[in-house]
């Protein structure tokens, strides 16, 4: 038996699965990868916990916790691979999946008409029960049983296993829907089920019904996949607590994840970001742009302050999610993304990804389509393999598959791989100014924190297209999401609508509303194990001028809400909004300010592990030197290559240069270096006089 104490955090990616081991006792870490297992998610996952704890000399008994990061939900909705669900709503409101929004996505500037999503559930599976609540919550019509039963019957009838409830005003008064849950029990035992005021009590009808149905659609999945770990974890470390990451950047135990699966939809990337801020911050730099480059996909997002940007109007696939999730833009700009030709003959690259299998033609898997991977490796920018060596690379399989791509092009095989960078590196720029400049903020103010297996192979571009200050490449930046998954906290965010004029404020039921929200995040905390004592509550408004179709959230202060603290509340919202918008009306007595949603988040803090100092090594930085080979940048130069684990604090690399590590590659481009600093970090500046 071993008195060593290990938390383990494990990243499911497309291409691989990210795992972080962190000694409790020193705050060391111990980083793996290992292929991911589409087919079944769990074998990789699994193979992962065994795998770090091989190389720590471990077994099961020395786990503390393990916490997980999961694309199981966000899969299964991309790929649109969704079970018949069920609808249940208030009468005359079953159009209301048809009727949807009428914003058109990306404005008017594409050449065809935009036409609405797919409707997740078809209009004959649409079933609706007579009752009313006015926006109150006070019932104006009665709950129509006879109706209820007859819908949940027709659904078990038709063979509909899967149901989501949602009746107007639920928001306000959970009473029918609480109701309707109890008769579908009743006569149809077997269907899974979610109602909206168990989701999301929040108000607009349709964000909220499609919210309840992508929660009911993912349900079976996400809880058939958790389950499963569950149990085969026990197997490795019976008993072991076993946290999921959630959207809003939170932890939560499997137990209670099954119950809201959709909180499960940005895990991934949740994690990433809040990994990649609390490094950064550790390194001194508050206002940090993550890029996290996968095998699909580049994920972004902003943090300032160590808080990632937040936001309750992200989509996941077609379907809005009105959950709270931390701002990530995602683009297919990873290095499985296909190069392809557009029917006018243009090079594009993504979103189409050749993911793990087959893979890039490089892997010699059976990939015929030439990716960003093929263009580094025949570039010369990754070595002629992955994971330090466990998984080899064909150059001359690229060579040939580009070769062929730029034969279309009349291009040269320089030449066509860096287009194909090119373009790649654009989109991930275009995808940074998004979460900044569309945001209110000026990207150049910044530090880019790149992460990922390919989030950094691009950073020295970014830093030219953008004009930032310089790029951090944390230690094993291929297992940033991982390690991110052992930083944060328990987590369950709970909303209340409440429409109010600022002026006509009933500060009462805005105390009452808080309270209560703040007794079920404490309730929920209890389940967790966290002693009232440790909890922490954070609660935040959603404020907007009359006539505004949206919000903006700000926060609001702990202590007695007072008149004194709704002004401040309110003055938070006008500085709030200029900031976003370059305009308010705090001067404007004749525009008046509207609270529309009450939000308590219920924190449970877990302790982090510790960012461990580099110590000084002797000698020069030959001693990191493992050799050279000719790489293209403006032209082919034979070009340094250094074995990261050897570089020291203060140690320099000047470009060209192509740093190395088991999990990723960090291309230095001429007129660049990199410094490494007391905690391992690289960051790349441009060298002066470039």
């Amino acid at each position: 038996m071993s008195e060593r104490r290990v938390r383990i955090g494990i990243d499911t990616g497309g291409t691989f699965t990210d795992v972080v081991a962190v000694d409790e006792e020193s705050g060391r870490t111990t980083t793996t990868k290992t292929p991911s297992t589409p087919a079944d998610p769990a074998e990789g996952f699994l193979a992962g916990v065994r795998k770090v704890l091989d190389l720590m000399g471990l077994d099961g008994t020395a786990v503390t916790a393990v916490s997980h990061g999961t694309t199981v939900a966000t899969n299964q909705l991309l790929e649109g691979k969704l079970d018949r669900i069920g609808f249940i709503t208030t009468e005359g409101y079953e159009s209301v999946l048809e009727i949807a929004r009428q914003s058109v996505p990306d404005g008017y500037g594409n050449s065809y008409f935009w036409v609405k999503p797919p409707r997740i559930v078809p209009a004959d599976l649409v079933r609706t029960v007579r009752g009313r609540l006015d926006h109150t919550g006070a019932e104006v019509r009665p709950f129509d049983e006879g109706d209820a039963r007859a819908a949940a019957r027709f659904f078990k009838d038709a063979g509909i296993t899967t149901i989501g409830v949602c009746f107007l005003h639920a928001y306000a008064n959970d009473a029918h829907e609480q109701r309707m849950l109890e008769v579908i029990r009743e006569e149809h035992p077997d269907a899974v089920v979610s109602i909206s005021s168990g989701v999301l009590r929040e108000y607009r009808e349709y964000e909220r019904s499609v919210t309840t149905l992508v929660d009911a659609a993912v349900k079976p999945k996400v809880s058939a996949y958790v389950t499963n770990i569950r149990t085969r974890l026990d197997e490795i470390a019976p008993g072991v607590p076993f946290y999921v990451m959630k959207s809003n950047g939170g932890v939560l135990s499997a137990g209670e994840v099954v119950h809201q699966p959709i909180t499960t939809m940005l895990s991934g990337p949740a994690a990433g970001a809040l990994g990649a801020a609390l490094i950064a911050g550790t390194a001194g730099f508050d206002r940090v742009l993550t890029c996290d480059g996968g095998g699909t996909s580049t994920d972004v997002t902003v943090v300032i302050d160590g808080d990632p940007a937040l936001t309750t109007e992200g989509s996941v696939g077609d379907y809005p999610s009105k959950i709270p999730m931390i701002d990530v833009v995602t683009v297919g700009a990873g290095g499985g993304s296909i190069a392809w030709l557009s029917p006018e003959g243009t090079l594009k690259v993504g979103p189409k990804s050749a993911g793990a299998d087959p893979g890039p033609i490089c892997y010699s898997n059976g990939g015929t389509q030439p990716t960003v991977t093929d263009a580094h490796v025949v570039l010369g920018r990754i070595p002629p393999h992955l994971l330090g060596g466990e998984i080899p690379l064909s150059v001359d399989a690229a060579r040939e598959g580009l070769e062929k791509l730029g034969a279309s092009l009349d291009l040269d095989l320089a030449r066509t791989a860096t287009g194909i960078l090119e373009i790649s590196a654009w989109n991930q720029a275009n995808a940074l100014r998004q979460v900044t400049v569309a945001r209110g903020l000026d990207v150049r103010d910044f530090t880019l924190t790149t992460f990922g297996g390919s989030g950094s192979l691009l950073a020295c571009r970014l830093m030219d297209i953008l004009g930032l200050p310089r790029t951090l490449v944390p230690p094993n930046p291929g297992n940033v999401s991982a390690f991110g998954l052992l930083t944060v906290d328990v987590r369950n965010d709970y909303v209340q609508t409440v429409v109010s004029k600022h002026a006509d404020l009933d500060l009462d039921r805005v105390r009452s509303v808080f309270g209560a929200l703040e007794d079920q995040a404490r309730v929920a905390l209890d389940g967790e194990g966290f002693d009232r004592a440790d909890q922490r509550m954070q609660r935040t408004a959603d404020l907007r001028y009359v006539g505004q179709a949206f919000e903006v959230r700000v926060p609001v202060a702990d202590g007695e809400l007072d008149a004194a603290a709704a002004e401040q509340v309110a003055q938070e919202f006008h500085a709030a909004h200029r900031q976003l918008y370059g305009y308010d009306f705090a001067d404007d007595p004749r525009q008046a300010v509207e609270w529309v949603n009450l939000r308590v988040s219920g924190i449970g803090p877990i302790r982090r592990p510790d960012i461990v100092r580099l110590e000084p090594r002797d000698g020069g930085i030959e001693r990191a030197v493992t050799g050279s080979r000719r790489v293209f940048f403006d032209d082919w130069v034979d070009t340094p290559t250094y074995n990261r684990p050897d570089l020291a604090p203060g140690d320099v690399v000047s470009g060209p240069a192509i740093i190395e590590e088991f999990g990723s590659t960090v291309p230095v481009h001429p007129g660049f270096a990199a410094t490494v600093d007391d905690h391992g970090n690289l960051l790349l500046t441009k060298e002066s006089g470039q």
